[in-house]
């Protein structure tokens, strides 16, 4: 399969994806359970993504510095820091942690 090939396959089953997204019901979409998972999926696929990239490398499970960064962040929201800091104590504790190792 050549890549003009790929993408012209991606494409149609991304058209499709969207296309029976529109004929689901909107009784369907009104259920509770059906909006409590919709408000709670990207929060659970975002977590997802987060570790994999924090501690995925290929086929191996890795703790390295981004883990310590991870948990700077996660300590920085439990005690309710603004965006910002959360993000600059998971930076420095990256940086502090490779620089040491």
């Amino acid at each position: 399969m050549n890549v003009w090939t790929a993408i012209a396959l991606t494409t149609a089953g991304c058209y499709l994806a969207k296309l029976l997204g529109l004929l689901v019901p909107s009784g369907a979409l009104e259920r509770p359970l059906v909006q409590r998972l919709a408000a709670l999926l990207p929060v659970a696929l975002l977590a997802a993504l987060t570790a994999q990239q924090t501690f995925g490398n290929g086929q191996q499970l890795v703790l390295d510095a981004r883990g310590a960064g991870l948990a700077a962040a996660a300590l920085a929201l439990v005690l309710r820091a603004p965006f910002l800091v959360v993000v600059g104590a998971a930076v420095v504790v990256t940086a502090g942690v490779r620089a040491l190792g």
